[in-house]
């Protein structure tokens, strides 16, 4: 993991004496929910305080007549603060807070631009957290997926109004948990498909993701022969993402996420996840 990561670290930075300045953007975003109730409040509601803070960074440039690199970093850390009632002494106190949304999501992709009906491509992801929380001893940046594709892709739209692109590939997957003692990996078919679309002048942005992942290989398949687990990990994988970002002002955003996620490895069932908010957006470039 330390080789390949560097060796990425290495060919951004080459990139990027290469060839022109890169087109960046950027924007951060605090969402901020508050529940207070006076003492004397004859429910059994509680005041509670919740925040979430998103980032999320863009750097792509046109390396060379025939190398395009997007780099995309995705960044999102929430908590929920609930105060409590002590039973012995009925005197309110703030619970240690819950953490509601947590993630580190950074992509790298090299498009070859020959001119052809699909470009060949290659990326690098890795998908971590801030804070793991999953044993009592509190972690950072664990666990980590990383994947290596290296496929085709093909940009349908892209201008003022839209951007559509989608891409194929041969997927390889590596595991990395800190309070595991092995790691796993697997690999197989994978299919992203990315579209954006602004309306009302940029005052409303609409963005979609779809990944598509069809595991072939699995390196723990044996263990799992005979057992009712047998063939969950070979089952496709989803992970859908809305983002719906509405300009109210210059600094205040309504932003709506939905996310639609499906692993037989965790759940036979599709999960769901929204959040719905007001708060402060600011966009660095």
């Amino acid at each position: 993991m330390k080789k390949i990561t560097l060796i990425l670290v290495v060919m951004i930075v080459a990139a990027g004496l290469m060839a022109d300045d890169w087109n960046m953007a950027a924007d951060l975003s605090l969402i901020m929910n508050q529940n207070a109730y006076s003492d004397n409040w004859a429910g059994e509601e509680r005041g509670s305080i919740s925040w979430v803070f998103n980032a999320n960074f863009l750097a792509e440039k046109q390396l060379t007549a025939k190398l395009h690199n997007k780099n995309t970093l995705k960044l999102a850390f929430g908590q929920t603060h609930t105060q409590m009632v002590d039973e012995l002494t009925d005197e309110k106190y703030w619970a240690k807070p819950d953490k509601s949304t947590d993630l580190v999501d950074f992509e790298s992709m090299f498009r070859f631009t020959l001119g052809a009906f699909v470009d060949p491509f290659a990326s690098f992801r890795d998908e971590s957290q801030f804070l793991d929380e999953s044993e009592e001893e509190t972690k950072i940046f664990n666990p980590n997926t990383i994947t290596e594709t290296f496929g085709i892709a093909k940009v349908f739209i892209k201008d003022d109004t839209q951007e559509l692109s989608t891409r194929l590939g041969a997927a390889f997957k590596q595991y990395f948990d800190s309070n595991l003692d092995d790691n796993t990996n697997d690999g197989g078919v994978e299919f992203v498909a990315i579209y954006t679309k602004p309306f009302k002048e940029n005052m409303i942005k609409y963005s979609t993701n779809l990944n598509l992942y069809k595991p072939i290989v699995y390196s723990e398949s044996e263990s799992l022969e005979g057992s009712e687990y047998e063939d969950d990990w070979k089952q496709v994988r989803m992970n859908w993402q809305h983002d719906v970002d509405i300009s109210l002002t210059s600094l205040i955003n309504l932003k709506l996420y939905i996310q639609l996620l499906y692993n037989e490895m965790v759940i036979d069932e599709i999960q769901f996840k929204e959040t719905l908010g007001l708060g402060l957006s600011y966009k660095l470039f």
